[in-house]
């Protein structure tokens, strides 16, 4: 890159130019005395960069100039050299160094000489504009990197001179030995301050240790880590390294400063505080035996990374945060006397923003478990959390503030934070920070604090106030005086007095989620804002009635609470949960962490794509222990995304024709998972058939596409194997029909058995040629007889809605050209017309109904629909091969395009369709039981009327009355 004098690109301008004088004439005359020097003097004499960046620094900072005057040969060698070339060089003749080291006093020396060292060519690098902040943090880091590291091998090839370790490797004692340094804080995320202590914690491994038969290790590792400390943090006439701090080790004041590798795994899981979560966001393995330090982070990621969004951690740290306003008064932005990382706007604040979002969504998204704040900020912008402005403007700040911070620790190297009140002093570390007065300087601080304060209080709003007042009785729950009374049902609680004692029970901890302390707390915080979202409903009472069933049902509260207390807006969601889709609030009461999808900045996008849920499915099983396992697995996934679907779909974000697409790719991925891993298990137990092969193929709603949150699976499994498999190969061998009528019950019972999980689908395979009585599974070739010379013309209408899902591409493709062969069979319109009407009067016998809800049943309702388009479909085929489609409403608009249904047909079908799928989605959502209007919630109509763009519930009554007679009619008139 070039000699570091070449680069020089800015200079703050001069605070003392007395003092500067002064020491620049100190400093030549050190020159003079020594010839070796002459470089360095023609340097300043004929450089004007040179002598103005040395003027600078004599004129600001005492520590700086000792360290010229004390070491103008290192002043020299910074000049010359390229300062990443100079400290990378630093870091290895270091390393080099100590290959021949003894004694601890030599150990010291030469740690606190390179200190010195790379002191001065980072700040010189830095006041010079040669780098910016991440390039002199990342250089302090590097230099704290490789100071503990070559003490570690010093003290450890020291224990191996005395016989007290035995190493894998004499020339690096430190592989294998079980013993690490794990930096923390600013150390571990590569970011160290100028005059930054480093935070340390020290972990071995006892399994692989390598000490000396008979040595116990504790012992051992305490002793071994308090030279550690003692070799970089003693004060010695060459100085110190740096200041060494071990309290970020579990429970410091009861633990010794070494710990086991098991003590701290069963520390962090057992009484791991989320403050400790947060820090170990940071943590990484700077020295020892890293093979050892990598695995002990792996296990530890579990603990920090949570899979599910974690808002009861949030607000730890937001109540960590405000304690330490509370503590150090830090209630307003100031200049003079300022602390630029505790302080309002400060860099603590920046860190604590940034950490927050990392534990809400790390869990879920590994690539933000970045260590550098920046890197971190830049993630969570690509990913969605922060927006793109947010994030360069926190880091703008961030850099601003590492600035000021550095200068002020230059000064002196001291560990300082705070801006002098003095104003002589505020006046120096203006200048020395590049403005020209303490008036532009402090308008540039407060604009940056003032940035970072309004993106952190966005974040960490206030909590609710509980002792507020002026609160409306209506909201405190439990006041039974006649006003909080007459509220509550003025708000539409019909029996308020029911509500009082119900929260009664709630903070007397009835309920599991409600046992604990906290989760009463949590509760009580947030009832003010669930009681007016319940009461914004349509129907308070029964949405307050099922919240209860629905907390009765949670094992926990804590975590749900503390999501609804940082995240008000999802109370509204929640209460229309309650209040309209009971399905929805009994899969959330079993897994109440579900709800962290909601939060996903992409959740309201773009629906997931088939291949997206085939990935997270697959892997998902395939972290499962065992088969049972894998089906537990596969139930929680399967659930978990439905119950997202129906958010979707209750909160309007997707239509029916979206919704119906979207269960259909959820069960298409569950079956394509299942049925390899049903594969593997009848592998395991009875081998494999010679080129056999099976497919599934899906019939009815999930073939069409059309499923709901209550559809059940249509399925028709079909298999081949070659002439000559005979028996399978495993320990237990099956002929081929016995085999796949083996692998089908098995898929069967891995899609509907019951676990403890809960159940997927049920299972319909009555599909299958000849029904009930034919063999649960049909070869490939028997398939093929069935459909073409047996099956009845229901048979063949169902087949329009066939579609292959699962099973290999070879078997795939010739099953669906049988399919497609069969659908395009020149046939006889009349004796179909017949055979569909007969048909719909059996249906009709048995199930018939005027009920215009009664959606499919209904004359003119869904059964009729599908029957037009299916009949249609079938008689034109075979000339008309493109009207064939799965999906009711596409089938139509294929025979509108293929000029088979005629225009007016078709603007009535295609809407019809759409309005029966709408409705169907909405009450197979919301009710396990048949919609009866008289009895539905007001709630239920409002979202039904609201889905079908109605200005009212009659209006859409009349609307779907009119829409079933027409499709009647068209039935008649088009079926024949």
């Amino acid at each position: 890159m070039g000699k570091l004098y070449q680069r020089i690109s800015s200079l703050p301008p001069v605070f003392d130019h007395d003092r500067a004088g002064q020491s620049l004439d100190d400093l030549k005359a050190a020159i003079g005395a020594d010839a070796s020097l002459s470089r360095l003097g023609a340097l300043i004499d004929d450089e004007k960069a040179v002598r103005d960046l040395l003027t600078t620094i004599c004129g600001a900072s005492s520590y700086l100039t000792g360290l010229m005057l004390r070491n103008p040969h290192t002043l020299l060698q910074c000049l010359i050299r390229d300062p990443d070339e100079y400290l990378v060089r630093l870091g290895e003749e270091l390393a080099r160094d100590f290959e021949g080291v003894t004694s601890e006093k030599e150990a010291m020396v030469l740690l606190r000489v390179f200190k010195r060292h790379i002191a001065l060519a980072i700040a010189l690098a830095d006041i010079g504009g040669v780098w910016g902040n991440d390039e002199v943090t990342r250089a302090l880091s590097n230099a704290a990197d490789r100071s503990v590291a070559c003490a570690v091998r010093f003290l450890l090839a020291r224990a191996v001179r005395s016989g007290d370790v035995v190493p894998s490797n004499p020339a690096a004692p430190e592989e294998g030995c079980g013993y690490f340094v794990v930096g923390m804080g600013k150390l571990g995320a590569g970011e160290l301050n100028y005059s930054s202590d480093i935070d340390l914690i020290v972990f071995f491994d006892v399994a692989r240790s390598n000490l000396k038969e008979g040595i116990e290790p504790a012992p051992f590792y305490v002793r071994l880590t308090r030279s550690l400390v003692r070799l970089l943090q003693d004060r010695t006439a060459e100085g110190y390294v740096w200041r060494t701090d071990l309290r970020l080790r579990p429970d410091p004041g009861a633990t010794q400063l070494a710990l086991s590798t098991d003590a701290g795994l069963s520390y962090y899981e057992s009484f791991g505080q989320n403050w400790e979560r947060a820090a170990l966001i940071k943590a990484r393995v700077i020295a020892g035996d890293g093979e050892a330090g990598a695995l002990f982070l792996e296990q530890l990621a579990p603990f920090i990374w949570r899979r599910y969004l974690d808002f009861a951690a949030v607000a730890d740290i937001h109540a960590m945060k405000r304690r330490v306003h509370e503590f150090k008064g830090h209630g307003r932005i100031a200049v003079a006397g300022h602390d630029v990382k505790l302080g309002r706007g400060g860099i603590r604040e920046i860190e604590f923003f940034t950490q927050t979002q990392q534990l809400i969504a790390g869990g879920r998204q590994a690539e933000l478990r970045t260590l550098p704040t920046l890197v971190t900020l830049e993630g969570l912008a690509q990913k969605g959390w922060i927006e793109a402005r947010d994030a360069k403007e926190l880091t703008e700040a961030y850099r601003f503030l590492r600035m000021v911070e550095h200068r002020l620790q230059m000064i002196a190297d001291e560990q300082t934070h705070k801006l002098p009140s003095d104003p002589d002093d505020l006046e120096r570390i203006a200048r020395f920070s590049g403005f020209e007065s303490a008036e532009v300087f402090s308008d540039a601080l407060v604009a940056q604090l003032t940035t970072v304060q309004s993106h952190y209080d966005s974040l960490f709003a206030r909590l609710p106030e509980l002792d507020q007042k002026d609160q409306a009785p209506v909201f405190r729950g439990d006041d039974e005086s006649p006003e909080a009374l007459a509220a509550l049902k003025a708000s539409g609680f019909r029996d308020p007095a029911a509500v009082t004692e119900i929260i009664r029970g709630w903070r007397s901890g009835r309920y599991a989620a409600t046992r604990s302390q906290r989760s009463r707390e949590c509760l009580t915080e947030i009832l003010p804002e669930l009681l007016e979202a319940i009461a914004a409903t349509a129907d308070p009472g029964a949405a307050f009635t099922s919240f209860d069933r629905f907390l009765q049902e949670l094992p926990a509260g804590v975590q749900l609470f503390s999501l609804l207390r940082s995240t008000p807006s999802l109370l509204r969601l929640i209460a229309d949960i309650m209040g309209t889709a009971p399905r929805l609030a009994r899969v959330l009461s079993r897994r109440s962490q579900i709800i962290d999808a909601v939060l996903d900045p992409g959740f309201f996008g773009d629906l997931p794509t088939r291949d997206g849920l085939a990935e997270m499915i697959s892997q998902e099983l395939a972290a499962a222990e065992d088969y049972e396992d894998c089906l537990d697995r596969a139930r929680i996934a399967g659930q978990e995304q439905a119950f997202l679907i129906g958010v979707r779909i209750l909160s309007g974000t997707i239509g029916a024709d979206q919704a119906g697409g979207a269960y259909a790719r959820l069960a298409q991925s569950l079956i394509g998972a299942l049925h390899e891993q049903v594969e593997k298990e009848l592998i395991r137990q009875h081998g494999r058939i010679k080129g056999g092969e099976a497919v599934v193929i899906a019939m009815g709603k999930l073939g069409g596409r059309e499923m709901t949150a209550a559809s059940d699976l249509d399925l028709i499994i079909v298999y081949d194997f070659d002439e000559d498999a005979g028996m399978s190969d495993g320990a237990r061998p099956l002929a081929g029909g016995q085999y796949y009528a083996r692998f089908t019950q098995r898929l069967i019972s891995a899609l509907s058995a019951q676990t403890a999980e809960g159940t997927l689908y049920e299972v319909d395979m009555r599909l299958r040629p000849s029904g009930k009585s034919g063999p649960v599974a049909t070869h490939f070739d028997g398939f093929v007889d069935y459909q073409k010379t047996q099956a009845w013309t229901w048979e063949h209408l169902a087949l329009t809605r066939a579609r292959v899902v699962s099973g290999p591409d070879a078997l795939r493709h010739r099953v669906e050209g049988v399919i497609r062969d069969v659908l395009t069979l020149k046939r006889e319109r009349e004796k179909i017309a017949e055979d569909v009407h007969d048909m719909r009067a059996r249906i009709d016998k048995q199930k018939g109904t005027d009920d215009p809800w009664n959606l499919k049943q209904v004359r003119g309702g869904l059964v009729d629909l599908e029957f037009i388009a299916q009949f249609l479909q079938i008689i034109t085929a075979h000339e008309k091969p493109e009207v064939l489609d799965q999906n009711t409403a596409q089938a139509l608009e294929n025979l509108a395009v293929a000029g088979v249904l005629a225009p007016a047909d078709a603007q009535l079908l295609v809407p019809a369709a759409g309005l029966y799928h709408d409705l169907t989605q909405l009450v197979r959502l919301c009710l396990d039981r048949p919609f009866n209007p008289k009895t539905a919630s007001p709630g239920l109509k409002g979202l039904l009327t609201r889905a079908t763009i109605e200005p009212s519930f009659k209006e859409l009554e009349d609307h779907l009355t009119a829409t079933v007679s027409a499709v009647r009619e068209s039935y008649e008139r088009l079926v024949r």
